[in-house]
């Protein structure tokens, strides 16, 4: 069997590592098998990766490498709760479109360690939580709304990955039920009375009832009206 191309080798490890991975979450590997897949002999993948731990890691770095390809190119609404949406929609897509990939970089568990790599989307999730603290709209502190919504995120994905097929509605009502938690709002209906709080988080949330500029008056005019509020003399 002819061998690939030096450029395409590393990759094609990369990935046929990862197949096997996704077969068998959880599961060990064989390297004879990544090697069978590509076409290649030990000693080359041994001259890219050096181990077997080494290729684990490489597979986990590239794993991160294309999610985050995958988050730059969704655009951004320019609310923080709305891209944190969009980010938790992108992340699970992302596993179970590349549930080999998603294994190593989320399920595979070691105590006391995360891979390095892991570090990169979650600065992105913290600076949106950031954001959303600076605007208010956070019941809880931005690291502690970070990790609640990360860690429902990876279990909502796994939990797909395990059944092999995609559960919209499981990862809609999650994905809410973490937004409500670290926001301090719950579902809108119309027989109760609503804070601005909830008000901004429903109109954040469904931009398509008043429109884009609409929404973003309204969620500005109530933060307003909140903040005069706040600094009224009491009587």
């Amino acid at each position: 069997m002819t061998e690939p191309t030096r450029g395409d080798t590393r990759t094609l490890l990369l990935g046929a590592a990862a197949a096997l991975i996704a077969a068998d979450p959880g599961e060990d590997f064989s390297l004879r098998a990544v090697c069978d897949a590509v076409g290649v002999k030990m000693p080359t993948l041994y001259h890219f990766f050096g181990s077997k731990q080494g290729l684990i890691e490489a597979v986990i770095e590239r794993g991160f490498d294309m999610y985050l390809e995958q988050k730059a190119s969704t655009e951004s609404t320019g609310g923080p709760i709305q891209d944190i949406r969009a980010g938790w929609d992108t992340h699970v897509a992302f596993g179970i479109a590349n549930p080999g990939f998603y294994t190593l970089m989320y399920g595979k568990v070691r105590p006391g360690h995360s891979p390095a790599a892991q570090s990169r989307p979650s600065r992105i999730l913290q600076e949106l939580m950031r954001r959303a603290e600076e605007q208010g709209r956070l019941v809880v502190p931005a690291d502690q709304a970070a990790a609640h919504v990360l860690v429902t995120n990876i279990g909502v994905t796994l939990r797909q990955i395990v059944l092999g097929e995609e559960d919209r509605a499981l990862s809609i009502a999650v994905r809410e039920g973490a937004i409500a938690a670290i926001t301090g709002t719950v579902q809108v209906t119309d027989n109760r009375s609503v804070s601005g709080r909830e008000v901004i988080e429903y109109a954040a949330a469904h931009p398509d009832i008043l429109g884009t500029t609409e929404t973003e008056l309204l969620i500005e005019w109530i933060r307003r009206l909140r903040d005069s509020d706040r600094h009224r003399p009491a009587s």
